[in-house]
């Protein structure tokens, strides 16, 4: 310890509490509210202030039994776009294919909800705070140090200048994407395979799917990504493409046009598009590079949400697998602060279950741009119930329903089935036009030519 250090806690400037939480987006709040209404002296420390905007504005139907056991169902749902489904490209006269949350396997909910991130995440932080958490705001934590399992300093600096210091018997970082301690630890790994950018803004004027469609998230692709529409509060409609970063690299500061031309290049979304107005000239960017860390805990510490890992968002899953995680973590937390002998078993089950889940996403996310893929989204067929598993799947219901899983593991073979006709399609024809050539070459003709 420090000389500073001794002075400031002689000072009785370091405050003790049983768990610190770093981070006050959904993950956090949801960390925070849970173990102080298990009785735990709960300190969450939030760098910004809310409302403080944020991506990612589509939840999943099973975020809402999340929502129920937390206690803020009926606030979502006044904050919300009722969302009944999502809807994809598709060669048929509408020009797309719902997947209704309605017609999926298992007990997932009929629906979902659309949400502005900057009003959720306020509720979400106000809740915890009404649940117990001595919620900060305009609190960043500059530097954390482990003495011991159970005794870790967090030093914190607020935006008005003061410092202090804070005594944690255990740690939970949901820092986001900032991943405060997988950084410090260097647990953090990039996904060198699948990465991604988003440009997009809000649109007022913009046309809704017609109908019960309403409330969609439509998904569009394009030659460098894919694109999305979700209808919000109030008549918005949040657009944006999420794309390769090499692609982005390209507008050299024309941002405004750049969203434009972009969006253009798929005549199907920009016909809804047209019409609209983008509010305020505002367009954003934003790396949503793909990472995990190697690690999700150790003694005194367990990383949730963003802070652990991060998917591409073209399925929303990134608020369910926060609060989902976040509600398992905190059961982790509560057990080892009362129980320390369980905490690794605990923390090995957690990170396994969690890896689980995102690796279900993964699958679907990581080929989504593909011709397979591609195909099989523009011509669903219920074989098997293998539609409705997909169904399940964009729903959130990916670890413990045995008739979903077992579906999605169909689909997986029906996939490299389909991938494997496309290949020796594909050889039969790239040999047929290498014969062609030859024979332009050469003057002579090849056997199918005199067939």
């Amino acid at each position: 310890m420090t000389e500073r250090e001794r002075e400031r806690e002689r000072d009785g400037v370091v405050e003790s509490c049983d768990v610190a939480v770093i981070g006050g987006g959904p993950a956090g709040s949801t960390a925070a509210a849970l173990l102080a209404r298990r009785g735990h002296r709960v300190i969450a420390l939030e760098k910004a202030r809310h409302p403080r905007f944020h991506i990612g504005e589509s939840l999943l139907p099973m975020n809402l039994p999340v929502f129920e056991r937390l206690g803020v169902l009926e606030k979502v749902r006044a904050l919300g776009v009722y969302k009944p489904g999502a809807d994809f490209e598709a060669d048929n006269e509408r020009g797309y294919n719902t997947y209704a949350f309605a017609r999926a396997l298992g007990d997932s909910p009929p629906h979902a909800y659309q949400v502005w991130r900057q009003d959720f995440d306020k509720m979400l932080y106000d809740h915890a705070r009404e649940s117990g958490a001595e919620a900060r705001e305009g609190h960043e934590v500059v530097r954390v140090e482990q003495r011991h399992a159970r005794e870790t300093r967090l030093d914190v600096r607020t935006d008005d200048g003061r410092e202090y210091a804070v005594q944690a018997r255990y740690v939970v970082d949901a820092s986001g994407r900032d991943a405060f301690l997988a950084c410090r630890r260097k647990l953090r790994r990039k996904n060198a395979e699948h990465q991604s950018a988003a440009i997009f803004g809000h649109f007022r004027g913009a046309q809704a799917r017609p109908g019960e469609d309403a409330g969609n998230i439509s998904i569009y692709s394009f030659a460098h990504g894919w694109m999305w529409m979700i209808p919000l509060p109030g008549g918005v409609m949040s657009v944006g493409a999420v794309c390769r970063p090499d692609y982005l690299k390209q507008r050299k500061g024309r941002t405004v046009d750049f969203l434009l031309e972009t969006l253009e290049g798929n005549p199907a979304l920009w016909r809804r598009l047209r019409q609209a107005e983008l509010i305020d000239g505002e367009v954003r960017v934003t790396g949503n590079y793909s990472y995990d860390s190697s690690r999700m805990g150790g003694p005194g510490w367990v990383l949730v949400g963003d802070a652990f890992a991060f998917l591409d968002p073209v399925f929303s899953s990134g608020v369910y697998l926060a609060m989902s995680g976040a509600e398992r973590a905190a059961e982790v937390v509560d057990q080892a602060l009362r129980e320390p002998r369980r905490e690794a078993a605990l923390l090995r089950r957690l990170e396994k279950r969690q890896r689980t889940g995102m690796a279900r996403f993964a699958f679907f996310i990581y080929r989504f741009n593909g011709p397979v893929m591609q195909w099989m989204f523009r011509h669903p067929r219920n074989t098997w119930q293998l539609e409705q598993g997909v169904i399940s799947m964009l729903a959130g219901d990916l670890f413990d329903t045995p008739r979903v899983l077992w579906r999605l593991r169909l689909f997986k073979l029906v996939y490299a089935l389909s991938g494997l006709r496309d290949w020796r399609r594909w050889r039969t024809e790239h040999r047929y036009r290498l014969a062609q050539a030859r024979i332009r070459f050469t003057g002579g003709t090849t056997p199918l030519d005199q067939e």
